[in-house]
Order: structure tokens, then sequence, then C-alpha cells
């Protein structure tokens, strides 16, 4: 980080200063060269709010009442991620009321410290863990939102923080963490285009959970109001039924992986495997020295380098949440057109379609790429989204094999049907997964920036909207790098063309 300095030579009095501490990591130091600086401490109203541990016995399948933890707060998102155990039912009586409200600023004191996001609406049924803490800021809560989220407030912590330890604690030492400030004429209008351009990610970020949310409803609507006269009814398998299969997986033949195969199974319209959807289906590609020699990752786009997606990097919303490079020679096995890649591995059931792949993308072995043989983008999304409806409601999870997340090899793909939606209803559903649009108004002002980009959210897919917000991210990063060199901030959106 250019920002962390590493000195060649350490002073004895420093030494002794330290308490006599040989570790290299005590004796970095951080340079910021912004001649405006404040803490953290002098945003806020009051102290900070710290949430309360319920245990794990208040824990429920069902409730009113919620927990959310650390893994809430994840480095790709702006808001919070409320995808697996990351926000758990409790018991109502062990509810702990701290107010959280649309806005406000929750960051992380242990476990993955530093991690910051911002309440996109109200909740009032949600309580915070203990390792939790909510920030009261009243004046630039976007700007210090953007600082808090760039690698130079987590390496400033970094240092603060004792290492060693299997959970690290950051109690409340990030409240002097420094954040630099613009110093130049127009410091206010700086700190509003940074405010702008956050406020401009959260209110895609919420608008991708929205859009998911109508993919899994619409597709629960359908299954459920155009079935077959066919009643369910659950046996407990025959043994020549188990044999057939050749699993005695418990969960494989209980009753509710049983009853959502059947909605499946008994649609209307019918329904087909993979292979009838018109894909093809294999492992990604081995990036192993003794298949394809050595190669050269980097986490910097380079020229000529492949593009790497791993399905760890999938969300849960059919999105990719980090790229990497990769420099190898030799041709691999690259994406294409429509294609989806599906993690197989680990967090089986997170997938992506990739309708546009304009630079040569490979995935590794422990993901299955599923290609469409006539590059039909609507239909891959749908079945993208679809395969996310089977992770959804558990599906893919009783598919699958082993610990750790499990494995769902290519050779059961043929327990996996996907049903044959009319085309309207597939060109519903795939819309609000993939569907581009681009800006009428290529020169909007600041003033009017965020009800231009409005309208436009409303008629983008996931996909696009993540896009967005790659681009958006990426131009705030570069403005704070500008403020932490003590540059001025030039207000300048033609970077809106990449949309």
């Amino acid at each position: 980080m250019p920002y962390v300095e590493v000195p060649k030579t350490v002073r004895v009095s420093a030494i002794i200063a330290k308490k006599a501490s040989l570790s290299p990591h005590n004796y970095y130091r951080i340079v910021l060269n912004a001649p405006k600086r404040q803490r953290v401490q002098d945003f806020l109203a009051a102290d900070p709010i710290q949430g309360e541990e319920v245990g794990s016995d208040a824990y429920l399948t069902k409730s009113t009442r919620f927990f959310v933890r650390n893994k809430a707060l994840q480095p790709d998102t702006f808001l919070l991620d409320f995808v697996g155990d990351s926000v758990i039912p409790i018991l109502p009586h062990t509810f702990v009321d701290l107010g959280l409200k649309e806005g406000d600023l929750i960051i992380s004191k242990d476990s993955n410290i530093g991690e910051v996001a911002i309440l996109d609406k109200d909740y009032p049924n949600h309580m915070l863990s203990g390792g939790l803490l909510k920030l009261p800021v009243e004046k630039d809560k976007f700007y210090l939102f953007a600082m808090l989220k760039h690698d130079s407030f987590k390496a400033q912590l970094d240092l603060l923080v004792s290492r060693g330890a299997t959970i690290q604690h950051a109690k409340k030492l990030f409240l002097d963490c420094i954040i630099p400030l613009p110093h130049q004429s127009n410091a206010e209008g700086a700190i509003a285009y940074i405010e702008t351009l956050v406020r401009m990610v959260v209110a895609k970020e919420r608008l991708i959970r929205q859009n998911e949310a109508k993919i899994l409803a619409l597709i629960e609507q359908e299954l459920l109001t155009n079935q077959s006269a066919n009643v369910f009814v659950f046996q407990w398998p025959r043994l020549t039924e188990i044999m057939k299969v050749g699993r005695m997986d418990a969960g494989f033949h209980c009753q509710q992986y049983q009853r959502n195969q059947f909605l499946i199974a008994n649609y209307r319209h019918g329904a087909g495997t993979i292979y009838e959807w018109g894909f093809d289906i294999g492992r990604g590609q081995n990036l192993q020295v003794s298949a394809i020699g050595r190669s050269i990752y980097s986490d910097e786009e380079k020229p000529n380098y492949y593009v790497l997606v791993r399905p760890t990097n999938l969300s849960g919303y059919g999105t990719v949440t980090r790229y990497e490079y990769l420099g190898n020679p030799e041709k691999l096995s690259a994406i294409a057109e429509g294609d989806i890649i599906f993690s197989a591995e680990g967090s089986v059931g997170k997938c992506a379609m990739f309708a546009d792949p304009k630079q040569r993308l490979v995935t590794n072995i422990h993901g299955i790429v599923l290609n469409k043989k006539n590059h039909d983008k609507t239909e891959s999304s749908f079945v993208c989204c679809f395969l996310r409806y089977m992770r959804m409601k558990g599906i893919l999870d009783y598919i699958s094999v082993g610990g750790q997340g499990g494995s769902l090899a290519e050779k059961y793909w043929s327990s996996i049907r996907i049903p044959f939606l009319p085309d309207d209803k597939q060109q519903a559903i795939s819309r609000l997964y993939f569907y581009p649009q681009t800006y009428s108004n290529k020169s909007p002002s600041l003033g009017n920036l965020e009800s231009i980009d409005d309208a436009m959210n409303k008629q983008m897919g996931i996909l696009q909207l993540d896009r967005h917000i790659k681009v958006l991210k990426n131009k705030i990063n570069s403005i704070v790098d500008c403020i932490l060199q003590g540059d001025s901030v030039l207000i300048d959106l033609s970077f809106l063309a990449e949309f």
C-alpha cells in the first residue's frame, strides 16, 4: 500500500518506547500528505452505541426479531449482507432495541475489524451483536463512510491493533484514526461530490436486493399457481428407489426436498434438465502448474491477461464481487457469451451469467461452466435465476454431497430440473437480472445526477446495476486517493460514459 511506510532502520529509543518489541509490524507507519485532517471521533455527535450478545441458545429458525452478526459487514458491499447466517432469528424476549435507522453507520470492532456498512432503511426488529457499533454521525456522514471503506483506514487500524490473536479486537481504537479532508477552496463541493457518488452506490445496491427478491417471488408464484392436478404425498423411500438413485443421504429423501422437487416436476408446462435447456456442462479450467504451466496472478488488470472469476468470489445475487487477472501463454478454456459459472464446491449454488465477456474470462476447477449452445441470454438469465432460487429453497444443499459446504459434481445434475416457463414469464424474470440501459443524458450536473440515475436504475437489471456500482466505487477510491495525497479534487462527471 502506498500510504504504509516500512522503515529500513529503527532507533533503539523507538524500540524502548515500544516496550522492547521486535515485531516489524509495530514500526510501520501511515504516510498521509493531506494537510487538513480530523479523527473519526471528531465526526461523532456522541459515543458509539455498542450492540449486545444474546447467545446461541436464543437462536430460532423463525422469529419477528433478528440478530445481526459481524459477518453481515463485508468489504464488497456498502449495505448489510443478509446472505447465509449473517442475520439470525432470535427469541423476542432477548431482543434489545438499538433504534437502527436508515443512514446509520455500523462498524465492526471484533473479528473483521474496521469493516463498515450503512443502513439502507430502518431496521426496528434487528439488533447488533456485541462486536458491532453504531456511529452517531450528523454531518458529512457519507464522506466519512467513503473514507472508512478505503484501504487507508483499515491500514491505520491494522497498525493500532495487536497481532497474534485468533480473533482481533479493535475496541474503540478506530476513533483515533485520521480522516483526511479536502484542502482546496471548494472543499464543500468536493465533499458533496463524494457523498453524491456514495448515495448512488447505496441506491443501486438496494435495488439489486429488491430485484433479487422480486425474481424469487415471481418464480415461487409461477410454480405455486400453475400446478397440475397431481397431489403431493410423502412416502419413505423403498429399497429399490434408494438403489436406483444410488444414495442414502437422509436429506436427499426427506419430505422438504421431495416437496420442492414435486412442485417443479408437477409444473403445468413441464420441466427439463440443464441439457434439455440447451447447455453443455463441464468443469472450469484446471489452473495447476501440472496442467497449464506456471502463471502470474495479479489483482490489477493487465494487457493480454485472462480475467479470472473464482467461484468463491460470486455473490448471492448473481454478480462477481472480485476479479483477478491471470497471465499464462497457453490457450485456456474461456467463457463464452451467455455462459453461466456455477459454484460447485463450498458455497454450492452461487452462480452468475456472463452476457458479454469482452476479455478472455476463465474460472477454476472448483466451478462448473454451463455453456449455452445458442447463446440465448434471456434463457441463460432465467436459468441462472432459477438456480439461485433452488439454492434459496435448499434443494441444491440436499443434492450436493460431503462436508464444508458440500460438492455438486456433474453426475448429480440429472437431479436438477428447471421448469419451462412461457416466454413472457421468462422475459419478466430475466429483465430483473439482465436488462442493459444507458444514460440518455451523458453530461448531467452534480445537482440533478441522483434524480437521473434513479430514473435509469428502475429500468436496469442486476448485472447492469452491479457494473455501474463497480465504476462508481473505482471513482470514489480514486477521489479518496487524491485527498490522501493532498491533491485537489476535480469535479468531473465524464466517467459516466463508462455506464
